[in-house]
């Protein structure tokens, strides 16, 4: 089992949010942001289940901007697991859940995508790396991504975005990148981008 907090949206046509904090955030850390996307929509926000430092991540890392596969793969494994128990729990669709994931969160959600065809309906990751490297991704035909970056980012240099927009595309997802002249910082106008697009993709019903 995963901590977590899941609210129930007043419209059950909507997705559900699943938000995934950055390294030392924890369950509560994004919640301020669902209802700016959607909120109509319910949401189930995870706390990962690694320590690093005493900092909640989803997955350990070997050093700055290198992970362990090995824990990836697994903690990929977990949470998809978990997002099955929960859809059953809560009695929510278990194909309309729209990630929306932040730095560390937006790496272990893009590698639900990496990973399987339905772990997901559509993400939105924010400062995102590429989680893996020389696997053939799944079919994601008729998944919706939307990718925010920053041109100035320290810790997500734009080849990430660029790589991951190029394999997710490659793979038939439909894949958006919003550029920001920032660094590594979550920004009001990001946020207002995912927005607008969540609400072009999502915003009457999910299909």
């Amino acid at each position: 089992m995963m901590e977590h907090i899941f609210k129930k949206g007043s419209n059950p046509e909507k997705p559900v949010l699943l938000l995934l904090h950055g390294t030392g955030g924890n369950e509560q850390s994004l919640l301020s942001l669902a209802p700016m996307v959607d909120a109509e929509a319910s949401v189930l926000s995870i706390r990962g289940n690694v320590l690093e430092h005493g900092m909640p991540r989803f997955f350990r890392r070997l050093s700055e901007g290198v992970f362990d596969e090995e824990d990836l793969v697994f903690r990929t494994n977990e949470l998809n697991r978990f997002l099955d128990e929960a859809s059953a729990k809560y009695e929510f669709s278990r194909n309309h859940i729209v990630a929306i994931g932040y730095s560390n969160g937006a790496n272990i959600a893009a590698s639900l995508l990496y990973h399987f065809s339905d772990a997901l309906n559509g993400a939105i990751l924010h400062h995102p790396m590429v989680p893996r490297r020389g696997i053939e991704l799944p079919d994601l035909a008729g998944k919706q991504v939307f990718i925010a970056a920053g041109t100035n980012d320290p810790i997500t240099p734009v080849k990430e975005a660029e790589e991951l927009h190029a394999s997710l595309e490659s793979a038939n997802a439909s894949v958006e990148v919003h550029w920001e002249k920032h660094g590594h910082q979550l920004t009001g106008s990001e946020v207002e981008a995912a927005r607008q697009w969540y609400q072009r993709k999502y915003g009457q019903t999910v299909e």
